[in-house]
């Protein structure tokens, strides 16, 4: 009776608008969809006069839109801006902003200890933002790694894994091997000049090539080729091209509906790319685990206790060699890139670094001298400071109970995260934040910038979480850096002049940077 009850009344329901004439259908749709907007007018007002002046964030400064809705700032995100967007609310509103409804930024150096420092008795750690960083998950991702949303028992159990890999014993062992490729890279300079000596070079093509080469030899025991071809390998484009399309899905990671409806409206083209991109990584490894070799690579190194294999399982064991494929590449690259750009921009910085590293015999560039060199490191600090790889800030979770973060208390749920870019431009923390200044980092220069807290520079994170391929990188940097400014009389072209106003989209979407180089007579 009740289904015939049912189907009576849609019948009748059918007929009465059946009965209807148009005018009379379209006036109704109108008037329902002029109520239901200003029921979500009404919504709206009263959810933003609530976040604007009675939420528990209403104390901290920012914009009124951002308290009211994410909307400028997922627009900011996914069009390349948000970062220089947060480093303007920065400089209007101080070292704490609210970009969003329940969003912080901080600039403050005392910032990095409370969001993701180590944590004291009874304190409870602030997971990651699985908004941003479980979206991984939901787009082919295999497994976890150190980077991905994991509990401080289960990152550490990780973490210890993989000590062996980056300790200054391996960075020993994987010397002879960073120096091939670094060689490498100077024959290809001599190549390309070969036939013009005159013509101008892209140098992030040259560093992507060597770092990708590089980072490819010690995760999957061989060589991209890149160096040898002078060009991108199409699965090297292809992570490029991801990676500016992480803003969208580390929007579509808040909401599990937006995110199953991006993957399923995927262009074709893009969803095959994350395929190729993540089968690619996935045969290497399997290609690496079959070879019999006692090279210092990552996973040599690693596998030495066989207990490894066991607790860390193929899909993590793909899931990290990904994570190094890109974290231990285009951000040595971008971070050599910029320190070129900011030398040629000053000639005097340029000529006195030059000078540092050929007071060196080109055979005593090397892990142990290279270190001594006083300039050099503090051209690299000032690099990371004016343009730190990862620009933006790493979202975490305040716990329950809420946290005290630079002196105010904090709601939980609150995302939090110091913004980078915004950090190293505080004038509060940096003199002259805005100049390319190595002198800042050399002690001799303390009564100029003694009073600067270097401790707000922290580009390769902070606490039990930091980024635990810091030496390989710094003396990859070294090693790649040295060799050039030992080998050739570098010069900026005209058309990279105003080379660092770039988009960025989790790292910096860097243009071609054109120079040219002169083989240096000895």
């Amino acid at each position: 009776m009740a289904s015939n009850g049912a189907g009576v009344f849609y019948s009748s329901a059918f007929f009465q608008i059946r009965d209807l004439g148009a005018a009379e259908i379209v006036r109704r749709i109108a008037l329902f969809s002029a109520y239901s907007f200003s029921l979500f007018l009404v919504f709206f007002t009263i959810r933003a006069i609530y976040n604007i002046w009675f939420h528990p964030l209403s104390k901290y400064p920012g914009p009124w839109y951002a308290a009211t809705t994410n909307l400028v700032y997922y627009i900011a995100d996914i069009t390349g801006y948000r970062e220089r967007w947060i480093l303007r609310q920065h400089q209007k509103y101080g070292e704490v902003v609210r970009t969003g409804p329940i969003r912080l930024s901080y600039t403050s150096a005392s910032a990095w200890k409370d969001i993701v420092g180590h944590r004291s008795a009874g304190k409870l750690e602030m997971l990651k933002d699985p908004w941003l960083y479980d979206a991984g998950q939901a787009f082919g991702s295999d497994g976890v790694s150190m980077i991905s949303n994991v509990d401080s028992e289960t990152h550490g159990k990780m973490r210890k894994i993989f000590t062996s890999a980056f300790s200054d014993r391996a960075l020993r062992e994987q010397e002879p091997l960073l120096l091939k490729y670094v060689d490498k890279l100077i024959r290809r300079i001599h190549t390309d000049l070969s036939g013009d000596p005159n013509r101008p070079l892209d140098l992030v093509l040259l560093l992507n090539c060597t770092t990708f080469d590089i980072m490819a030899d010690l995760t999957f025991g061989e060589s991209l080729g890149m160096l040898d071809n002078g060009k991108y390998t199409p699965w090297v484009a292809r992570i490029f091209d991801t990676i500016r399309y992480a803003a969208i899905f580390g929007i579509a990671g808040r909401w599990v509906w937006l995110r199953n409806l991006v993957r399923a409206t995927l262009p074709a083209s893009m969803r095959k790319s994350l395929e190729e991109h993540r089968g690619y990584v996935n045969e290497r490894v399997e290609r690496r685990m079959d070879k019999d070799t006692d090279q210092p690579d990552i996973w040599n190194l690693v596998l030495r206790n066989p207990e490894n294999v066991k607790l860390l399982g193929r899909g993590s064991m793909n899931e990290h060699a990904n994570l190094f494929m890109v974290a231990g590449t285009e951000t040595t690259a971008t971070l050599l890139s910029g320190l070129t750009y900011f030398l040629l921009k000053k000639p005097s910085t340029y000529e006195k670094i030059v000078a540092e590293v050929r007071s060196l015999p080109e055979d005593g560039l090397h892990i142990d001298s290279l270190r001594q060199l006083p300039y050099l490191q503090a051209c690299f600090e000032e690099a990371l400071r004016m343009y730190p790889p990862v620009p933006m800030g790493m979202p975490r979770v305040v716990p329950p109970g809420g946290a005290a973060i630079s002196g105010g208390f904090v709601p939980e749920g609150t995302r939090v995260a110091v913004h980078q870019l915004s950090c190293y431009r505080n004038e509060k923390n940096f003199k002259n934040a805005f100049e390319f200044i190595p002198e800042r980092w050399l002690p001799e220069y303390a009564d100029e910038y003694g009073s600067d807290r270097k401790e707000a520079l922290q580009p390769f994170s902070y606490g039990p979480r930091n980024c635990m391929g810091k030496n390989l990188a710094y003396h990859e940097m070294r090693l790649i850096f040295a060799k050039l400014l030992w080998n050739f009389d570098i010069e900026l072209c005209p058309e990279s002049d105003n080379w660092t106003d770039q988009r960025i989209f989790i790292l910096w979407e860097k243009h071609p940077l054109m120079v040219k180089f002169k083989p240096r007579k000895v």
